[in-house]
């Protein structure tokens, strides 16, 4: 028996060694082709087992084999997998990634992306992979709301309604950039979400700069700048379908297809896609066909053509008013409840929708003149159509109508139940019933259709082996046609409108325009320049310097006799320009700092020029806003820990506030406001712990101090004439802003089951939400604060998982949001008591869900 057992002993022993003496130790590094950065989070197999690992923050490697000898395929989303082989223990030093997209390097030249560890800004940023996993059914803003400074809420509810705050500047004041291409409203500033429908499919990466940002055009960026980079053409043939189930009937189909980079240089990739559901909130329906195309051509080695064009056509109903939270609470709907829709002819009806078209177009042309100097220009054009749905009364008499002789549609007299929705069949009946006399009550859309022309020219040269230039022009041309029409008469035969001075009848009928039909003329050159000094890997610093000029020019239709001098005013134009200068000093491979200041001036607001909306009232006080920021970060990447720790300060001056009041019945006035100053301050920390190979923990907390900072009084009130008729006042001194939390955490766990499987659970936290108001509002000495709606926290989980299906990848993802249906407001707009009571609000969503597929070709 003891021999047996020595001889057991000694055959494990054996075995162990033999076994020990087969592994291997294999180390590396992985970096991008297109940045030279390393790529964390990649994943390194052992060709023909499941052994596998995943690079660290700085891209670094170590494996142990199961085999003396095979091959390793390394793989990251966004490039071309590369399989080496390898025998015995090997350092394979640096290795290079291709990407998998032709000419992203280009686009991320003209759209400034910002390279970690250099670029000396607060940045986050968001990839393909984890787009997909996040996202389910959530708005595309809301893939943001782990990351420091952030706060995106789904707003009403509707589909594509989704609202983004950064650094508690709303979206007039953040830019957004689609592949370098500033997306903004000219008129206004605002980002309608619902114009990009789709957008999370074709998406590359998203990247959140924060503060002044590494932009170098004038854009508003205020708060910061939401870099999102598309998908160009895939350089691998192939494709995929998808497919995505969701909570309340949303259903969602895509199938995307490249051809490849093929030998004669020329490359395409073309992705489709249809959604519609009923909606979270009641009365939402919504349905979208997105779509993207780009055709790229390699001409010769200096000479690369991309064409790109994207978009989609969607409609969806929407909840444009808050309530009281007592109504939530005594509707049977709870939190779904919405007052703005209805039945007609059995068919559910929106009183509010949204629909709108906004194809985006452009042609990049990259010319490499030499090896050390290129130009990348993109001609760009957006052709917006579409608008909002709402409510028409008529302004003649109507007897037994409420508001004057106007329908009033909230009346709860036309409402099935107290909390119902509208009863649009008993409003046909009166307006049936009301034969020549025409509709009391219609429906309309406000149309918002719009032209945009521009180019972005970059040019980058390398004056020295340390020195880089870039500098560029930026041009822009846009019109902007809003106007009202009728769509529906709801059963009458016309409507009464006698807001057209060119119509003497004042009848209207369905595709009449009706109430205000003008053009907003917007006109914008720019240039900008930047030096880039990398004195060596461990310093670099930048200074930028742009100047832009805004012209305003407005036409009206409506309110001037065709021929009339006043229908169309001059052109009031408005100089900007802006510096800003950072450096980033790496101290060692683990810590970093970095600094930044600077200071621009953006013109007013186009309203703020014409703030009754007619040409004969022009503010031509109207000044620029003028914001000056600076920020300090920090930096530490280990093995295992990478965190950041930024200080900001900005100081925005001389907010475009302007006031309009009703002085009689036939005569207005205004206000132009001006020393309406807010300080937006903070902490913003965020960190990645790798607790094992398959662990990671990620968090984050962003404590903030936004408060306006002075008082405003003895505004002077001028009437049409320019004299002064009042004077008004602003107590908003140490008043906190509103409108977005001000503190804000988040705690992720990230577990790799395997190489293919993921599961992600994320809980976010919420406080120091002040309800919105508007600064002009505040005329009490000793008002209180606005009210602070209840802080919240929410949980969301999602997992993937990729196999193979006989020849072909596949990846399933399934996701779950507010795990545990937590109560909570998201919105708040103040009311007269500043308190719980009048507050007017929005409620966040319960539980939702998603299951996706995906199978690729």
């Amino acid at each position: 028996m003891k021999k047996i057992s020595k001889c057991l002993l000694v055959f494990v022993a054996l075995l162990c060694t033999t076994i020990a003496f087969s592994q291997s130790t294999i180390t590396g590094k992985l970096v991008g082709s297109d940045m030279n950065e390393p790529l964390p989070g990649a994943n390194i197999i052992e060709k023909g087992t499941s052994n596998g690992t995943n690079t660290d923050f700085d891209g670094n490697f170590t494996l142990k084999t199961q085999a003396s000898s095979g091959e390793l395929v390394i793989t990251f989303v966004g490039y071309n997998s590369q399989t080496i082989a390898f025998s015995g223990d090997m350092d394979l030093g640096t290795i290079t990634l291709v990407s998998s997209e032709v000419g992203l390097q280009e686009v991320q030249i003209i759209a400034s992306v910002a390279v970690d560890r250099k670029t000396p800004v607060a940045v986050s940023t968001v990839r393909a992979a984890d787009i997909q996993l996040k996202l389910g059914t959530q708005e595309f803003p809301e893939v943001l709301k782990s990351t420091p400074g952030v706060y995106a809420t789904k707003a009403g509810g509707g589909f594509g309604d989704g609202r983004i705050n950064l650094r508690g500047f709303n979206s007039e004041n953040v830019a957004v950039m689609i592949n370098g291409v500033p997306v903004n409203d000219m008129e206004n500033g605002r980002v309608f979400w619902s114009n990009w429908a789709g957008l999370g499919d074709v998406t590359s990466s998203m990247q959140v700069q924060r503060g002044l940002g590494a932009a170098r055009v004038a854009v508003p960026s205020v708060g910061g700048t939401i870099n999102i980079l598309t998908k160009t053409t895939d350089a691998e043939a192939g494709g995929n379908i998808m497919t995505t189930l969701g909570n309340d009937g949303y259903r969602k189909f895509g199938i995307t297809y490249s051809t490849g980079l093929m030998e004669s240089g020329f490359a395409a990739t073309v992705s489709a896609a249809k959604t519609d559901g009923d909606g979270y909130v009641q009365g939402t329906p919504f349905n979208a066909v997105s779509y993207f195309v780009n055709v790229s051509k390699e001409i010769n080695d200096q000479h690369k053509l991309s064409f790109t064009a994207f978009g989609a056509k969607q409609r969806h109903g929407q909840r444009q008013n808050r309530h009281l939270i007592d109504t939530y609470r005594q509707s049977e709907d709870g939190i779904k409840y919405n007052s703005d829709w209805g039945f007609k002819n059995g068919q559910l009806t929106s009183i509010e929708d949204n629909f709108y078209h906004k194809p985006q177009i452009s042609l990049n042309h990259y010319w490499d003149l030499n090896d050390k100097t290129s130009i990348s220009t993109a001609a760009y054009a957006s052709f917006g159509t579409g608008g909002g749905g709402g409510t028409l009364g008529s302004d003649a008499d109507a007897p037994g109508f409420e508001n004057d002789g106007r329908f009033k549609f909230t009346s709860a007299d036309y409402r099935i139940g107290e909390f119902g929705p509208l009863d649009f069949d008993r409003i046909v009946d009166e307006n049936i019933a009301n034969g020549a006399n025409g509709s009391n009550a219609a429906l309309r859309a406000s149309r918002n259709d719009h032209n945009w022309y521009g180019i972005l020219s970059t040019l980058k040269s390398d004056l020295t082996d340390d020195l880089v230039l870039l500098a560029g022009l930026d041009w822009r041309s846009y019109t902007g046609k809003h106007f009202r029409e009728v769509t529906d008469l709801l059963g009458g035969q016309f409507i009464i409108n006698e807001d057209n001075v060119n119509n003497p009848t004042g009848i209207a009928r369905v595709g009449d325009k009706v109430a205000y039909n003008n053009d907003g003329i917007v006109g914008w050159l720019g240039a900008f320049a930047q030096l880039e000094y990398d004195v060596n890997e461990n310093f670099n610093t930048f200074i930028s310097l742009n100047a832009s000029n805004t012209s305003y020019k407005r036409k009206d239709y409506f309110n001037y006799l065709n021929g009339d001098p006043l229908q169309e005013t001059d052109r009031f134009n408005f100089f900007g320009y802006g510096a800003k200068g950072g450096a980033n000093y790496r101290i060692d491979m683990n810590h970093n700092v970095f600094v930044n200041i600077g200071y621009f001036e953006k013109a007013a607001d186009f309203d703020a020029v014409f703030p009754n909306f007619n040409n004969d009232e022009i503010n031509e006080n109207a000044e620029n806003q003028k914001i000056t920021s600076y920020e300090i970060g920090y930096g530490f990447r280990g093995e295992r820990l990478s965190a950041n720790v930024n200080l900001y300060r900005t100081a925005w001056r001389d907010r475009t506030e302007t006031l309009s009041f009703q002085l009689s019945e036939d005569e207005t006035g205004f206000a132009n406001i001006l020393g309406v100053n807010a300080i937006h301050q903070g902490i913003e920390i965020d960190f990645v712990y790798k607790a094992t190979d398959k662990l990671d923990i990620t968090g984050m907390a962003s404590l903030g101090d936004w408060r306006w900072e002075e008082d405003v009084t003895g505004v002077n009130i001028l009437n049409e004439e320019q004299e002064v008729v009042d004077t008004v006042n602003l107590f908003i001194e140490d008043t906190p802003v509103g409108d977005a939390a001000q503190t804000t955490m988040a705690l992720g766990v990230n577990y790799r089951f395997g190489i293919n499987t993921r599961l992600s659970v994320d809980y976010n936290y919420f406080d120091r939400l002040y309800a919105d108001f508007d600064p002009s509002d505040r005329g009490t000495q000793g008002a209180p604060d606005p009210w602070e709606v209840p802080s919240y926290g929410v949980f969301d989980a999602a997992i993937t998982h990729g196999f193979s299906f006989g020849e072909f990848d596949a990846s399933l993802v399934a996701r779950i949001n507010n795990i545990f249906n937590t109560e909570y407001i998201a919105d708040a707009l103040d009311g007269s008591g500043s308190n719980a009571e009048t507050a007017l609000v929005y409620y966040g969503f319960g539980r939702t869900f998603s299951v996706g597929a995906q199978l690729k070709f």
